[in-house]
């Protein structure tokens, strides 16, 4: 009796094994086909779970007011993200853009002539500096004055382009901004359920499957409040530094003071060093050195100061890893890369952590 049985409970064995790997390879399927489908909107399920990570503690705190409103809570946290992202982003943009056309209108029309500029600034530099500069390179600065022409000139025609691309797409921009806040909506008021979904049909052991998430959501949140939060306090205070020195395109500088903030080892002096010498150079003395101390002490001690108290020891990544996925992040997917980039190499270093701290574990108990 004995005997007949075992080739049935093999046979059974390796109908159970084979049915597993038909249901793995059929998971892995649907899972790649849903990736397909979501892809065109994957800029805007990122930046949904971005806000959701973002402003969930103030949904926390609405909710221990209202337990037993979700619905309430979440649409009145989703407000709060209207009100304090979408819509201030809306009119810095177009404020950024009409700037950004009017300067490469100015650029055209030789009303912003780089080659006298140069000039200007070549009269008022010493001769000595000159041939003391001179004994080691040949400055051609009418090539500098071109080079510098053209960088401005295709930056500005970037900035350009793109909203011209984004009118033409309209609809497509609508479309995903309103998956974007249609989701935060559900992600805010079922978010936890999800993440317990999630966390569930994920085959990793418990303490493996919290560490990844707790890293997951650690790295966004300081990305989010690190690097996005003070990129926009810097590209504020930029601006309105360059409003009050009466400094041409002062919301477009600040905008892009912004951005260069968002690039480890960058940062804002990229613009206002600049600038700082140009109008040291051409005279304009007070407001050059007006300039050059608020870019020392106010621009660039936000990020020495603001910074640390956001993130504290959050990530805990070493700065060239940072600087890395970041530029790596940026070239590969645009401005979604400045998300999924420090996010990828957070699980890169979570995943060689949990494998070596495993097998020391397995070692010692092998020992």
């Amino acid at each position: 009796m004995n005997d007949k049985s075992k080739p049935r409970q093999t046979a059974t064995a390796l109908d159970t094994q084979f049915e597993d790997r038909v249901l793995v390879g059929f998971l892995l399927a649907v899972s790649l086909a849903m990736a397909w489908i979501a892809w065109p909107f994957f800029g805007a399920i990122l930046w949904a779970l971005v806000v959701t990570i973002a402003f969930a503690p103030v949904h926390d705190r609405l909710l221990l007011k209202m337990p037993a409103r979700k619905n309430t809570v979440a649409s009145l946290t989703l407000l709060l993200v209207i009100a304090l992202v979408i819509i201030p982003a809306f009119i810095v943009g177009s404020l950024m853009v009409d700037e950004a056309l009017r300067t490469y209108d100015s650029v055209q029309t030789k009303e912003i002539d780089f080659a006298k500029l140069g000039q200007e600034l070549q009269a008022v530099i010493p001769q000595r500096w000159q041939d003391m500069a001179g004994r080691y390179f040949t400055p051609d600065f009418e090539e500098l004055q071109s080079k510098a022409s053209a960088l401005v000139t295709s930056g500005v025609q970037i900035i350009a382009g793109q909203a011209v691309s984004v009118g033409q797409r309209a609809f497509n921009f609508a479309m995903a901004l309103g998956v974007m806040l249609y989701l935060t909506y559900f992600l805010l008021r079922d978010g936890r359920q999800i993440t317990r979904r999630i966390g569930e049909a994920i085959p990793m052991r418990a303490e493996q499957r919290k560490a990844f998430f707790d890293k997951f959501t650690t790295v966004i949140r300081a990305t989010v409040k690190g690097s996005i939060v003070v990129a926009i306090v810097q590209g504020i205070l930029g601006g309105v530094i360059f409003a009050f020195l009466d400094i041409r395109a002062a919301v477009l500088w600040g905008v892009v003071m912004g951005l260069f903030s968002l690039i480890p080892a960058v940062g804002t002096g990229i613009i206002w060093v600049p600038v700082s010498i140009y109008l040291l150079a051409t005279g304009s003395m007070w407001e050059g050195i007006t300039l050059l101390l608020l870019g020392i002490f106010v621009i660039s001690m936000v990020d020495n100061v603001l910074r640390p108290i956001l993130v504290g020891q959050d990530t805990q990544m070493p700065d060239y890893v940072v600087l890395i996925s970041t530029l790596g992040g940026l070239s590969v997917l645009g401005i979604n890369g400045l998300i999924v980039g420090p996010v990828i190499a957070a699980m890169f270093i979570s995943a060689w952590e949990i494998f070596t701290e495993n097998r020391a574990i397995a070692q010692q108990a092998s020992a």
